[in-house]
């Protein structure tokens, strides 16, 4: 019983240590984001300057365009989420619930493409865009990222431990596969579908890679590319700098916490197997 009378305060205890150490990196970006410049690099550091100075947020708009940067991440995230979350629905549903041949076989192929490295894909990739003319363009970013195999696979499972006793009922009602997909299917998967929302806002308004290599014009840029151009190659206006992050992680952390609780259901539901 000993054991068991301790265990719960160590996990709370363990857990408030892990949330400090995740935290850290973020309270110290914003007690930067309000530091002098000469404060930045003092010993011993300090977590806020002698005085907060505001006026680090409004210094990040006038060197760069930090708000066209922003406006073309959440324009490029905003479609590919949107757009993403209704192929992997529907590739999910067809997967999950209609028959015919090979219908496992070409699963297993769309989930084997989850095993090539994007690194691989790049290249043909840039080509392709190259070649219809879509290089320095939002299109090279949205393009590739309207489907996803990862949240084919994560409906797919979803939808499997929906009733079959809702499908037939439908069926008989005389709905189409379509009705039945867009009536019964989709308002049942909101908690899969906003955590699947999570994973394609988080990875898409992140991405670093893709935007270093198929952008080039200032105007084009995202915010991780704009950011990573803030650094001077002899100084850097740190303060500014840090404001600009804390600006850029707050849409994903307010997205998260908005749908938090939609989050932990459809991760718990969709690892299980339906009937």
């Amino acid at each position: 019983m000993k054991p068991r009378i301790w265990f719960k305060p160590a996990a709370h205890v363990l857990l408030l240590l892990g949330s400090a150490i995740m935290l850290f990196p973020f309270i110290w970006s914003v007690g930067t984001s309000l530091k002098d410049l000469s404060e930045v690099f003092t010993y011993p550091p300090k977590f806020f300057g002698e005085q907060l100075k505001f006026a680090n947020y409004a210094q990040m708009t006038e060197r760069f365009p930090f708000f066209t940067f922003f406006f073309n991440t959440l324009k490029i995230t905003v479609i590919v989420v949107v757009f993403q979350l209704i192929t992997s629905s529907m590739a999910g549903y067809v997967f999950a619930r209609l028959r015919f041949r090979f219908r496992e076989g070409l699963f297993g192929l769309y989930l084997a493409t989850l095993m090539v490295p994007a690194q691989v894909t790049m290249i043909p990739t840039f080509l392709l865009m190259k070649y219809y003319g879509l290089l320095d363009t939002h299109w090279s970013l949205i393009l590739p990222g309207l489907v996803s195999a990862f949240g084919t696979f994560l409906l797919r499972q979803f939808f499997s431990t929906i009733p079959n006793a809702l499908e037939e009922a439908a069926k008989i009602d005389g709905c189409t596969p379509f009705g039945i997909y867009w009536r019964i299917f989709v308002p049942l998967s909101k908690p899969a579908l906003a955590t699947l929302g999570i994973f394609i806002t988080m990875g898409t308004w992140n991405d670093y890679i893709n935007p270093l290599v198929f952008l080039n014009s200032m105007n084009k840029m995202t915010l991780t590319l704009g950011l990573a151009n803030m650094q001077g190659l002899y100084s850097t206006d740190w303060p500014a700098l840090m404001a600009a992050t804390v600006i850029t992680v707050l849409p994903i952390l307010i997205v998260f916490l908005l749908a938090q609780d939609a989050f932990v259901r459809g991760v718990t539901l969709s690892g299980l197997k339906g009937e």
